[in-house]
């Protein structure tokens, strides 16, 4: 096999020299001239380009956000502020974090389709034992956000699940110490107390914390949720107290009616008495003002009355009473009716 390829080779050899058969390739020719310098500088260019895109050495932080950077795994003290940063590639890496307000609503009946976002996160209501050990839903939202001056801290502390090491547990614990103190019936009755002593609690407690990891925006007690049993006996008291306040009042506008009814009486009587007292009076005034000497004029004036009578009609008949002191009386016969004049001497 050997042999044959050589005395291929050989034979070849041997027609080149005769001038025709087998030209070996030439080698190629390089043209270092203007327009090859350009397209290399253009390739570098692109290089580079795409070096910094794969690299990316540059970050830039926005409004709302804090830049934590890591060099070679370390965190910065101090959290990078929004604008554009420049980065070394491969050793330094930016961790952005979201320093805007955030909301945790505790409930179990809350449509996650529709109340689920950005920086808004959901979780079960609290379970709490009242002070009998009966079970009551807690439904809360808890507003706050990371402390921005001391972000870089809080991540190298608590890591970037920070509020699930110290919002969600806090407020579980407070509203359990708290809701525990009270029975679960009068826990309606005293929701604005309730809510008050969970609010202070969870600042007291979130605050106490090393370098004030997280602020909080507002506290709302939103929801108690009690057993069924306990809901039925509060509504069996209340129908009760709601008869009691009825029959209340019922004797109230009882007692009204009677005040009324006694005032009207007295009221009667009093325009009785005083009308008695009036007569009397008076009464009082009138035999005070009758004199003897008008008591004889009077008669005198009676007498004429008579006299006028008695020459208009001479068949009438006088009576006197004994005395002189009782009415005198005549009675005139002519005339169909009778007629008579009374008066007192």
């Amino acid at each position: 096999m050997a042999s044959d390829m050589n005395d291929y080779f050989n034979k070849k050899k041997s027609e080149s020299q005769k001038g025709g058969g087998f030209q070996p390739p030439k080698p190629p020719k390089f043209d270092f001239n203007m327009n090859s310098q350009k397209m290399g500088m253009l390739w570098i260019i692109g290089g580079f380009i795409l070096l910094l895109v794969l690299a990316k050495p540059f970050v830039i932080i926005t409004e709302g956000e804090r830049g934590i950077l890591s060099t070679n795994g370390k965190y910065e003290e101090r959290a990078l502020m929004p604008g554009l940063h420049f980065l070394i590639p491969f050793i330094q890496k930016v961790y952005l974090v979201d320093t805007k307000v955030r909301i945790i609503n505790y409930a179990d009946k809350i449509d996650r389709a529709s109340t689920a976002g950005d920086g808004i996160l959901l979780k079960p209501a609290i379970t709490v034992l009242d002070k009998r050990g009966l079970p009551v839903s807690i439904e809360l939202t808890v507003q706050y956000r990371l402390n921005p001056q001391l972000a870089a801290q809080t991540i190298s502390n608590w890591g970037f699940s920070w509020e699930d090491k110290i919002i969600d547990p806090v407020a579980r614990d407070i509203v359990r110490n708290v809701v525990g103190q009270y029975e679960a019936e009068s826990l309606p009755i005293m929701r604005n107390a309730i809510a008050q002593k969970i609010e202070n609690g969870i600042r007291s407690s979130v605050g106490g914390q090393k370098n004030t990891p997280a602020e909080l925006e507002s506290i709302q007690l939103r929801e108690i949720v009690l057993p069924q049993k306990v809901k039925d006996q509060i509504e069996r008291v209340q129908v009760a107290k709601q008869e009691v306040e009825r029959a209340q009042q019922d004797v109230e506008r009882a007692k009204q009616e009677a005040f009324k009814k006694e005032t009207e009486a007295q009221g009667t009587a009093n325009a009785i008495t005083i009308q008695a007292e009036a007569q009397a009076k008076a009464n009082r005034l009138i035999g005070a003002s009758i004199t003897p000497g008008l008591l004889k004029m009077e008669q005198i004036h009676v007498q004429g009355r008579f006299n006028d009578a008695l020459k208009e009609n001479k068949d009438a008949k006088i009576f006197l009473t004994p005395g002189g002191s009782t009415p005198n009386i005549w009675l005139d016969t002519k005339t169909p009716e009778a007629k008579t004049i009374t008066s007192t001497k």
